[in-house]
């Protein structure tokens, strides 16, 4: 019996098992033909039967005699190779080790000692060698999950992988597992060379840049013939001792223009310095009135050189339209800005406003119909200057529609007087349900004082319009409307209202305006000048001087622009609550319950704001809609403008602003401390 169970320890399966039953089948045949021929011939039969008799006793014999050393062969050959497995996986090039559910190391194969330098008892945690391998990285499920951690100055991927007990000990009685014990494997690739010949082909590839000075001409006039050539070569010096420590290739396109080539590896090392070159270049004082600024365009991540050609130019059209003095990196689908704290000159010259005024009545030609909006929540900036674009259209015998939303308080008194005339149609102002109702393929849309797609009035005219006309006074975003067949954004203007004054002028001669229309566009250039008291140059003073001539009324427009009382005695509350955040940051809260115009009040609480000494900007949260908005202003240390743009807004230097969704105001005011906080820990305000 003890014999018996010893020989039944191991039983063949499977296909091993099929294959040894083959001489049982083959007696079966055997036992069947023998009785066959003794049916035929009892003399074969007999012969028959003596050769299935000397199988039996063969088959006997192998079964008896054989098969245990068959066994016993087959098991040391299992037992062997299980060893070479055993011995592989020691051996193994790549660190590998066994690790339980709590991280403790069961087993470590020869390289993983090597490379942890530990001994083969080691059987502590895991994160005693790699601290970043903690429990909460471990794969929860069959799935592997990779890792990546530098240990003693090389660079690995962590490949772990968790491995049922029950696929280890199936058909194994010596052991018993829990349903949800498990190990799990973890492999590790050194990736230290991969990583450097990245870092490499990252640090070699094209970088193209773009140096504009944006007041050349200007700065140039102030200086006398003696000096103008020293002065040149000082800003040549300049420009290329910045460049040359890249090993870039400078090249002067025109008198102020510089195209500079480089590698990568110094782009990042520009980035570092934030462009310091955009201050250098302002202490570039040999007699010159005025302060020399200049303009970058860093474009890299294109396919050959000639693309990122292109993106650079596209940086530096993105950077001009910000209103220069800055840095702008287009990286692939990255854009980073630097610099653009100082406040923008104005450059008074018509020639550009006269080229902008002829090709927008070239474009109007051919079309019949004209659908005008601004931004969202329009002001009275957005109303006025679509105003003046709807004189124009009907200068040049164009019906035009306005398309506006919600009427703001401050927009109300003006849109009653249209809607009150008989000299303008019913459907001037259509709401943006019915705008496209009125598109046909020889419709023009125009854009006033905004240029993002979804701040727009109606983006979906956007979509369904093929001419589409731009004009706008912010800076420049990374999300502009692309598909503007012309598109005039001049940062260096007060207000949109002023650029569509001046195109007024040029677009056709003798082009008469009336009064309401005069008074909305005054209203516009007053409001976003707060009075004239911000970005008021001599254009904006000309534009105001062509309104007044042509029927603009300060008393009338001051009358109409009133606050009621209970949007003044919220305005006050907001002021009166404000905190003083740094010794320079007026915050507060504006409280629109009870007021028509809770967004109008909250900037009208940021501009009182500014009149208290010391303050060098302020913020004011507004609460409407279900969304959070914020009104930056400043008068001019702080560019606001990059405040805004932190928290997905925009604007001006010193008047900007930004929404915020799912949050709430007090939510909001700790957003812009820690935006704030940040931004001056970075030096960036």
């Amino acid at each position: 019996m003890k014999g018996r169970n010893k020989n039944q320890l191991y039983r063949i399966s499977g296909k091993l098992k099929s294959f040894m039953m083959w001489p049982v089948y083959i007696g079966v045949v055997l036992v069947i033909l023998t009785i066959a021929m003794y049916i035929v011939n009892k003399s074969c039969g007999n012969i028959m039967l003596a050769f299935m008799l000397v199988y039996a006793v063969f088959y006997a014999f192998m079964l008896l005699y054989l098969k245990p050393g068959i066994m016993h062969e087959m098991i040391e050959f299992s037992s062997n190779y299980s060893q070479v497995q055993h011995q592989l996986l020691y051996d193994l090039s790549i660190p590998y080790c066994l690790l339980d559910n709590n991280g403790r190391v069961l087993w470590m194969n020869k390289i993983m000692l090597e490379k942890t330098d530990k001994k083969k008892d080691f059987k502590k945690n895991i994160q005693l060698i790699f601290p970043e391998i903690t429990q909460e990285v471990f794969p929860a499920g069959e799935d592997a999950k990779e890792l990546r951690l530098t240990y003693n100055s090389r660079d690995y991927l962590v490949e772990m992988k968790r491995i049922s007990a029950d696929s280890l000990t199936q058909q194994v009685d010596i052991i018993e597992t829990t349903q949800d014990n498990s190990f799990i494997a973890m492999y590790m690739f050194d990736e230290t060379d991969i990583n450097m010949y990245i870092q490499k082909i990252k640090d070699e590839r094209f970088v193209a840049g773009l140096i504009y000075i944006d007041n050349y001409e200007e700065a140039l006039e102030s200086i006398d013939d003696v000096r103008r050539s020293l002065f040149i070569g000082l800003i040549d010096k300049r420009v290329n001792k910045y460049f040359s420590c890249g090993s870039a290739i400078v090249r002067k396109l025109e008198k102020d223009k510089y195209l500079a080539i480089f590698r990568y590896k110094y782009l990042e090392k520009l980035m570092a310095d934030k462009f310091s070159l955009l201050e250098d270049i302002k202490s570039v004082k040999i007699g010159n009135e005025m302060t020399l600024t200049l303009s970058i365009g860093i474009g890299t991540g294109a396919n050959d050189y000639a693309k990122n050609y292109d993106v650079a130019k596209s940086a530096m059209d993105l950077a001009l339209g910000r209103g220069g003095d800055q840095a702008v990196v287009k990286d692939g689908e990255k854009t980073i800005y630097y610099g653009g704290k100082s406040q923008q000159m104005e450059k008074n010259t018509r020639v550009k406003v006269r080229v902008k005024a002829h090709a927008l009545r070239q474009i109007l030609e051919p079309t019949q119909t004209v659908l005008i909006m601004g931004h969202r929540l329009a002001d009275i900036d957005s109303f006025g200057s679509a105003v003046g674009i709807y004189a124009i259209c009907r200068r040049l015998g164009k019906r035009a529609h306005i398309v506006i939303n919600d009427v703001t308080s401050s927009v109300k008194p003006f849109m009653d007087r249209f809607l009150g005339s008989d000299d303008y149609p019913r459907d001037m102002f259509l709401l943006k349900e019915e705008a496209p109702e009125y598109v046909d393929s020889q419709t023009a849309v125009i854009v006033v004082d905004v240029n993002k797609p979804k701040m727009t009035e109606c983006p979906a005219l956007l979509d369904i319009c093929r001419t589409i006309i731009v004009f706008d006074h912010h800076r420049q975003s990374s999300e502009p409307i692309t598909k503007a067949v012309l598109s005039y954004v001049d940062p260096y203007a007060s207000s949109a209202s002023e650029m569509i004054t001046e195109m007024i002028q040029y677009v056709e001669d003798g082009v008469k305006i009336k009064a309401f229309e005069a008074d909305a566009l005054y209203a516009g250039i007053n409001i976003d000048t707060n009075g004239f008291n911000n970005k008021s140059g001599p254009r904006t003073f000309e534009a105001a001087a062509f309104l007044r001539r042509h029927g603009a009324d300060v008393t009338r427009v001051r009358k109409m622009l009133r606050t009621d009382m209970a949007e003044y005695r919220a305005v006050a509350q907001a002021v009166s609550r404000a905190t003083v955040y740094r010794d320079a940051f007026a915050i507060t809260i504006f409280d629109g319950e009870g007021v028509e115009s809770p967004t109008i009040g909250g900037a009208k609480a940021a501009n009182q704001l500014l009149d208290i000494s010391g303050i060098k900007a302020s913020f004011v949260v507004t609460s409407y809609n279900d969304a959070i908005y914020i009104s930056a202003r400043s008068i001019d240390e702080v560019n606001v403008q990059l405040v805004m743009e932190k928290l997905g807004g925009g604007g001006h230097m010193n008047i900007a602003g930004a929404q915020l969704t799912e949050c709430t105001a007090a939510q909001a005011v700790q957003t812009i401390k820690v935006t704030l906080d940040s931004m001056l820990q970075e030096g960036e305000i």
